[in-house]
């Protein structure tokens, strides 16, 4: 974890709880617009709220369970790790399990689990590395001299390359010429023997 090595800075719980609030609710209003458009029943505009509402009200809930129990529990360990992560994804994973309206599925073993997995997706992402294109570059190394480094270690000189087409290597391959014509000669009956080749 990349994150251990960096020294611990306290942060604002009640900030970025509010910050991370507005985000999810307006991702909830976004979904809900979308579920109220998909319905049968002409709902109208007000269904997003009236119909919808409910999912506004988990993504928000999930959002700020998520970024308060993730930034108070890493100012309470004064540690920046995955184990914080868990325990914002358990909270807001819980937030999920309460939203069901089945009696049978709202109970503790429902919100147990999904709080559990949750956690588990989340701290295993951000153990990770926290992206889905892999590990990020190192911020001390300019990105420019990495290309110019990759490509000047990769290079062939032109002579090299000239000098392996010319022997029959490189890209044919050694005895291509020879086979090439016996084909020829074997497909339209004609003997290239005496002809030089074009590459």
């Amino acid at each position: 974890m990349a994150s251990e090595s960096k020294p611990f800075h306290p942060q604002d719980a009640i900030s970025t709880t509010v910050h991370a609030t507005m985000i999810t609710t307006g991702a909830g209003a976004l979904v809900a617009g979308v579920q109220n458009t998909l319905a049968k029943q002409n709902i109208g505009a007000m269904g997003i709220l009236t119909r919808s509402g409910g999912t506004i009200a988990v993504y928000a809930a999930m959002g700020a369970s998520y970024a308060f129990a993730k930034t108070a529990s890493a100012n309470l360990r004064e540690k920046n790790d995955s184990y914080n992560t868990a325990i914002g994804g358990f909270f807001a994973g819980s937030m999920m399990g309460l939203k069901s309206t089945n009696i049978r599925v709202r109970s503790t073993p429902a919100i147990l689990g999904y709080g559990a997995c949750l956690a588990v997706v989340l701290s295993a992402f951000d153990y990770a590395g926290g992206s889905l294109t892999g590990y990020s570059q190192d911020p001390e190394v300019d990105d420019v001299a990495r290309v110019e480094f990759l490509r000047k270690n990769r290079r062939i000189p032109v002579e090299q390359t000239i000098a392996e087409l010319g022997e029959g290597r490189g890209i044919y391959g050694p005895g291509y010429e020879e086979r090439r014509r016996e084909r020829l000669k074997q497909r339209y009956g004609v003997d290239f023997t005496g002809v030089p080749s074009a590459h």
